[in-house]
């Protein structure tokens, strides 16, 4: 299912595009503030964002560029009454693919997401998120925030196995299992000790990184 974040404050609007993209087999969410936008970030990657750059907690060009420095394959259109040529200029340059001004057509819109769309490819595949944490599984690129994270392949690894088990706890056997016995390297338990030790020293200690105590370990959202 292809999912757009929608950011846009003017109800009629966000309304009239997310029953029209509705039609077209697209999920829409729609966010009324750059807050709830950044929050749903921080817990999904959509397919493609939309964002309205007059917003009544900040401007949208900065939230381009905050989206841009973390997950940078990301296609994102602007939707905006701003036509001023300086203003388009601008938006490409801070990290728009495509820039659309208000009134628009919804089958041009529709269009001109189909095309990011399939050049694009599947990017909710490339990233995975919890919290502040963010992979890129194309570059195997760890980032904190807006900071990148030098970690191991192993301490990769172990991250990845656990974000891809949001929500769930991960056993020290599984990981044991997966990420060195797999190699047919014989490990003792102390050796996920001390590798999930240097991680979560790396990672600045993360809140959504839980451990779970007698069991494993156990990645879940931030309320």
């Amino acid at each position: 299912m292809i999912e757009i974040y929608y950011i846009e404050d003017d109800e009629s609007i966000a309304t009239t595009v997310k029953e029209y993209l509705n039609q077209k087999g697209y999920s829409v969410f729609i966010f009324e503030t750059l807050g709830s936008a950044r929050k749903a970030f921080e817990h999904h990657i959509p397919s493609i964002a939309l964002i309205d750059w007059n917003m009544p907690d900040g401007k949208g060009d900065g939230f381009c560029r905050w989206i841009r420095s973390k997950w940078r394959e990301l296609p994102i259109i602007f939707l905006t009454i701003r036509d001023d040529p300086h203003d388009i200029i601008s938006g490409f340059e801070d990290g728009a693919d495509d820039y659309v001004t208000k009134p628009f057509v919804l089958e041009v819109l529709y269009s001109r997401i189909h095309a990011l769309l399939r050049r694009a490819g599947n990017i909710q595949s490339q990233y995975l998120s919890c919290g502040s944490i963010s992979i890129d599984k194309n570059k195997m690129a760890v980032f904190c925030g807006e900071e990148e994270i030098a970690v191991s392949q192993t301490e990769y690894q172990l991250l990845q196995l656990l974000i891809e088990n949001k929500g769930k706890t991960v056993t020290r056997e599984r990981l044991l299992a997966q990420i060195w016995d797999n190699k047919g390297n014989y490990v003792n338990d102390n050796t996920l000790t001390v590798t999930m030790k240097r991680l979560r020293e790396k990672l600045h200690h993360p809140l959504c990184l839980k451990t779970i105590r007698s069991f494993g370990y156990r990645m879940e959202d931030e309320p």
